[in-house]
């Protein structure tokens, strides 16, 4: 197991937050290299902020970092330093200066997955909006999406038990060190999450007392993980909408559902959408096309060319499906000669064929 008492004791010195941290860093060449420059050499990178000079050459850090680390080998917690190859490459990527150069996790979740997307959302849930959330990811079933969330109460616990009920891996995103879990009525959850090849992630140490602050902190790492970050329910204020401001800032893709106007929880959401921070969603399939994300179940039919026994009109307009993923009947009308009656018959027998299947507004899609 690699020592990493001078990248843990360099997130211990005061008044060097993650973003200095990395500055310093790329001036610097380790975190090994900081504390042992010369008296002279530190008054010139440091100047007047005679705090953290005295902080790295009286080496008060170190009492705290043993016992740190003495935590960390007991409970086999990964230690992630941002320029290891497991350390969440997302969290590199520019405009994420702010990411933190250490994170330590427990599970076996891969933190650099091929598809990530985090799911966020009110902790007061109505059953509407845990219905969406499950129908959302039941829609990312076999697509080797790794699903990440806060392990708070509401949206986020549902996020979670989606992705376990659908196989997926899940990460959850803890505003807090891993000596504890908050809040307690998730402990269960995070144990069969943990048991299922998921994972618990967080930048805190034991030693960092749990406020309400670090929950918004704690938010950016959420956004930055995934690709796309999925709002289901939000009030105008909260962490859900401060996870989706981050998220925008960061260059990532956004959607959101829409809700009734005048719905509490949907108030976040629906402003997000009008400003166009957000892309308006109704599924998952919305999310996999805008991502550009092919699904690799339609993947490998379409490389095995196992097409159903169809014949004459029915072959036509399958194949078209197959071809044009969200299409309407007037669409497929450019792509044959067909009546709009005849596409419309021919249509509802693949429905009951279970071979197609008809979204809001009339669109239509391969199964």
């Amino acid at each position: 197991m690699r020592d990493y008492t001078y990248e843990i004791a360099l997130t211990m010195l005061p008044g060097i937050g993650c973003h200095s941290a990395r500055q310093l860093l790329d001036i610097v060449e380790s975190a090994e290299a900081v504390f042992k420059m010369k008296p002279t050499e530190l008054k010139h990178l440091f100047g007047t902020h005679q705090n953290i000079i005295d902080a790295i050459t009286g080496k008060t850090v170190f009492k705290a970092v043993e016992e740190e680390m003495s935590f960390i080998q007991k409970n086999k917690i990964k230690t992630l330093y941002y320029t290891d190859p497991d350390y969440p490459q997302r969290l590199n990527r520019p405009g994420c200066e702010d990411s933190p150069i250490l994170l330590y996790s427990m599970g076996d979740a891969d933190m650099n997955p091929e598809r990530a997307v985090s799911v966020v959302g009110t902790r007061r849930a109505t059953e509407q909006g845990k219905e969406l959330t499950q129908s959302l990811i039941d829609g990312f079933r076999g697509e080797g999406i790794t699903v990440v969330s806060g392990l708070a109460l509401g949206i986020d616990a549902k996020a979670h038990e989606a992705a376990l009920s659908n196989g997926l891996p899940t990460i959850g995103v803890l505003a807090h060190g891993l000596n504890r879990l908050y809040p307690p009525q998730n402990r269960q959850l995070a144990k069969r999450m943990l048991k299922c090849g998921g994972s618990l992630l967080t930048e805190m140490r034991t030693d960092v007392k749990m406020t309400p602050n670090l929950f918004p902190v704690r938010n950016r790492i959420i956004a930055a993980l995934s690709d796309a970050t999925i709002v289901v329910e939000a009030s105008k204020k909260g962490g859900a909408l401060i996870t989706a401001n981050i998220a925008s800032g960061y260059n990532r893709d956004l959607f959101a559902f829409p809700g009734r106007i005048g719905d509490k929880y949907s108030e976040g959401c629906n402003a997000i959408i009008a400003s166009s921070k957000a892309l308006l969603i109704r599924d998952a399939d919305d999310v996999m096309t805008n991502m550009g994300w092919e699904r690799k179940s339609m993947k490998i039919r379409k490389q095995t060319k196992l097409f159903p026994n169809l014949q004459g009109d029915e072959d036509a307009i399958y194949k078209i499906l197959l071809e044009h993923s969200n299409i309407t009947m007037e669409e497929i009308q450019g792509f044959c000669d067909m009546s709009l009656p005849k596409i419309a018959t021919v249509l509802l027998s693949l429905e009951l064929k279970n071979l197609c299947r008809c979204l809001p507004g009339k669109i239509y899609k391969a199964i």
